[in-house]
């Protein structure tokens, strides 16, 4: 059996369409076919050549997602668990908006190796990196279960995206795509928990893609005992990457804080990240600590929320209080974990 088809990038799948002799039109077609109608199998593919469709089925072969789980919260939200050809699972949710917009929220990998303390996903550990289909597949399988398009895609599900930064990037490009699935690169946003290398990367791609910035933590030694994997992502160093993302992109990024009672809401939590925010082009978004099982640390007060947000605009940060949504079927931030909770097994 060989490579699947959707390993590839889109100037991969060129080059293979390439060395098999064909066309280059046979590219956007096979493309098409992927990822803007959604083929499960080369017998499809009516306008590609029967001896095309032959050879790439064995040499390249698709394979599909499968919906293990599907739970609905009482605001709309979905949440799916994720089934790939190797048994692999990821969770990936689905938040529709009043004014008719649809979110997704995709992992980049099967658990994560950065072993946040308040993370659910964190606990898990790393099983591996996911390729570039099943990243956008998350994204088709929304749509598909919604019946609508999907316009906003957020990648702060499972994993670090900038661990596994190539296939996310093609991903990307893929969502992004006129002819695929055709989501403004600005309403495309990448969540990192902080790898300078990749942030310093993705200042140079030529795509308006959004950055948002993990911290959690403005002083270094509570940073260090929450996110114990980024020990090493100083930020004082993470603060110099995002400065010059900002003067070479000319974007804003943003900054997510959830805010944890007795960790990091504290009088000196807030004057070092109103210190540390001074003078950068980012926006601050403080996120509601969402409940997890056997966890020690607890969710702030609302109020407590809602002062630190007037404080950093009254210091000239922007900010905003994230509205948290599925956290009745731990879908919400923080929260996704592969659990099942329901039997249902649909297919795409």
């Amino acid at each position: 059996m060989g490579t699947p088809i959707k390993t590839y990038s889109i100037e991969q799948v060129g080059d293979l369409v390439e060395r098999a002799g064909l066309p280059t039109f046979r590219t956007g077609q096979l493309l098409g076919w992927l990822y803007e109608k959604g083929a499960a199998s080369y017998d499809e593919m009516t306008n590609l050549p029967k001896a095309m469709r032959e050879q790439f089925a064995i040499e390249y072969p698709i394979h599909h997602a499968v919906i293990s789980n599907k739970q609905e919260s009482i605001d709309g939200s979905r949440k799916y668990l994720l089934r790939f050809h190797d048994d692999v699972v990821v969770e990936t949710v689905g938040l529709p908006s009043e004014d008719g917009r649809l979110t997704v929220c995709c992992s980049s990998q099967a658990g994560c190796a950065m072993a946040c303390s308040f993370y659910a996903t964190g606990r898990q550990g790393l099983t591996r990196n996911l390729c570039v289909g099943e990243i956008v597949d998350q994204v088709l399988a929304v749509q598909k279960d919604f019946g609508k398009r999907v316009t906003n895609v957020v990648v702060m599900g499972q994993g670090e995206p900038f661990a596994n930064y190539d296939a996310v990037l093609a991903a990307l490009r893929i969502i992004n795509h006129q002819k695929l699935l055709n989501i403004g690169a600005r309403h495309i946003t990448v969540s990192t928990c902080g790898i300078i290398e990749g942030i310093e990367r993705f200042s140079q791609e030529p795509e308006q893609f959004t950055l948002a910035v993990s911290l959690h933590a403005a002083r270094q030694n509570i940073r260090d005992e929450i996110m114990p994997a980024m020990k090493n992502q100083r930020l004082g160093a993470l603060r110099k990457a995002l400065d010059s993302y900002a003067t070479v992109t000319g974007r804003r990024f943003s900054f997510e804080y959830a805010l944890m009672r007795g960790v990091n809401d504290g009088e000196e939590d807030l004057e070092a990240l109103v210190d540390y925010c001074r003078r950068l082009l980012c926006h601050v978004n403080l996120i509601p600590l969402n409940e997890i099982d056997d966890s020690p640390i607890q969710p702030v007060d609302r109020s407590v929320l809602e002062d630190w947000k007037a404080r950093l605009e009254d210091s000239g940060i922007a900010a905003s209080v994230r509205k948290s949504r599925g956290s009745d079927i731990a879908g919400a931030c923080g929260q996704l974990a592969n659990i099942s909770r329901l039997p249902a097994v649909l297919y795409l």
